[in-house]
C-alpha cells in the first residue's frame, strides 16, 4: 500500500531471492515521508431489531496542519465506507477511486458474519483506505477527512446535506443522456488505447481470478480428503502387527502433507486470491472512469456541433465551449496522470503477489 518504487533501483549487492527484494523494497520506502497512518481493526457485531451488522475501528494518526488533533478514533460500517467511495467518485469521476470488497460475496466461499468473512473484509477496508491515503489528490478530499475524525452522529448529520432530491435527478438525466450518444467522435488517441487496453485486462484478470479460486477448491478437497486419510494409517496399523512401522510412516508422511498443503492453501488465500479479486474490481471501475471522461467529451462535442449549426446566441456558445473545454483537460490530465501511477501500482501488485505464490510453491515441493 505504499507508493510505488522503480524495482531497478535495487542496489545489484542485495537480494537473491525476490522476497528478499519485496521486503528490502518495504523498508526503504520508508514510512518517514507520510504523514497518514490508518489502521482498521478490532471488527464488532451489532444485532438490532431491524438489521445485523459489522463496525470496524479506525485508527487515524497524522502530523497534517489541517487537522486539529494528531490521533482519532471512530468506528465506521460497511454503509459509511460505500458513502466515502460514491463522495470521491462525485468529486473526482475521472480519477480511479481504489475499489470496496462487495457487500455480497462468493456463494460457498466463506459465510457470511463468519469470522473468516469479516477479516477478510477488514484487511480490504484497512488497504482501501491506505490506498486512498497514499493517492496524492484523494488524500486531502474533504469528506475523506470527515469520514477520518467525525464522531458518528457527525457524520450522520453530514451524510444528509448531500444533493437535492432534484440535482441527483439532475445529474442522473444528464449520465443517460451522455451515455446514448454513442461512441465519442473527438476522442483523443491515447484515452482509445486505454479503453482497449482495459478490455483486455479485464478477460484475463477474470479468468486469472476464476483458475485462482477453481485451484483453491482443489487444494481444500484435497487437504480435507488427506485429513481423514491420515488417521486410517494409524488404525490399520494396530491391527497389522507385520507392517505397524510403515503403516505409522506412511501416516505420519500424510501429516506432513497435510500441514504443508494447509500453509499453501493459507498462502493462496492471503497472497493471491485477494489481490486477483482486487484487480477484477479495479477493471471495472477504470471502465467507469473512461465511460465518464467519454460522457464530458461528449458533451463538448455536442455543443460545438451545436455552435456549428446556429448562427445566433454564438457569445454565449462560445462562453459554453470555453468552459467544457477547460473541464475536458482538467479531466483528461487527471485520469492520464492516474493511469500511469495505477498501471505501476498494479505490475507491482502482480510481480509481487505471484513472487509470493512461487515461492510458496517451492517450499511446499521441498517439504
Amino acid at each position: 500500500d505504499t507508493s510505488l518504487a522503480e524495482v531497478n533501483s535495487f542496489s545489484s549487492s542485495v537480494p537473491i531471492s525476490p522476497s528478499s527484494m519485496i521486503n528490502q523494497y518495504k523498508f526503504e520506502d520508508g514510512s518517514e515521508l507520510r504523514d497518514l497512518f490508518i489502521t482498521v481493526d478490532d471488527p464488532e457485531s451489532h444485532i438490532t431489531a431491524i438489521e445485523t451488522f459489522i463496525t470496524y475501528r479506525v485508527i487515524t494518526k497524522t502530523t497534517r496542519g489541517e487537522f486539529d488533533s494528531s490521533e482519532y478514533e471512530v468506528r465506521r460500517r460497511y454503509q459509511d465506507f460505500l458513502w466515502l467511495k460514491s463522495k470521491l467518485e462525485e468529486a473526482h469521476p475521472t480519477l480511479i477511486i481504489p475499489p470496496l470488497p462487495e457487500k455480497f460475496i462468493m456463494k460457498g466461499m466463506v459465510e457470511r458474519f463468519s469470522d473468516e468473512f469479516i477479516e477478510t473484509r477488514r484487511k480490504a477496508l484497512h488497504k482501501f483506505l491506505n490506498r486512498i491515503a497514499d493517492h496524492p489528490t484523494l488524500t486531502f478530499n474533504e469528506d475523506f477527512k470527515i469520514f477520518l475524525t467525525a464522531q458518528a452522529w457527525e457524520l450522520s448529520s453530514h451524510k444528509k446535506q448531500g444533493p437535492s432530491l432534484l440535482s441527483r435527478m439532475g445529474q442522473t438525466v444528464r449520465a443517460v443522456a451522455s451515455s446514448v450518444r454513442g461512441a465519442v467522435k473527438n476522442r483523443p488517441e491515447m484515452f482509445t488505447e486505454m479503453n482497449n487496453y482495459m478490455e483486455t485486462f479485464s478477460q484475463k484478470i477474470n479468468l486469472l481470478d476464476k483458475i485462482a479460486h477453481r485451484i483453491y477448491k482443489e487444494e481444500r478437497d484435497y487437504f480435507n480428503e488427506m485429513k481423514e486419510y491420515g488417521p486410517i494409517h494409524t488404525l490399520w496399523s494396530a491391527s497389522e502387527e507385520d507392517i505397524a512401522d510403515s503403516l505409522k510412516g506412511v501416516a505420519s508422511c500424510i501429516d506432513r502433507c497435510c500441514k504443508a498443503t494447509e500453509k499453501r492453501m493459507a498462502g493462496l488465500s492471503e497472497h493471491l486470491l485477494p489481490i486477483l479479486h482486487e484487480y477484477v474490481l479495479y477493471s471495472e471501475i477504470l471502465m467507469g472512469v473512461l465511460k465518464r471522461r467519454d460522457q464530458i467529451q461528449g458533451e463538448l462535442d455536442s455543443k460545438a456541433d451545436a455552435l456549428a449549426s446556429k448562427k445566433t446566441e454564438k457569445d454565449l456558445f462560445s462562453e459554453e465551449i470555453g468552459r467544457l473545454e477547460d473541464k475536458v483537460e482538467r479531466a483528461n490530465n487527471a485520469l492520464k496522470a492516474d493511469w500511469d501511477r495505477w498501471k505501476q501500482n498494479m505490475q507491482w501488485d502482480m510481480r509481487s503477489s505471484f513472487t509470493n505464490v512461487a515461492e510458496n510453491n517451492l517450499r511446499y515441493y521441498e517439504e
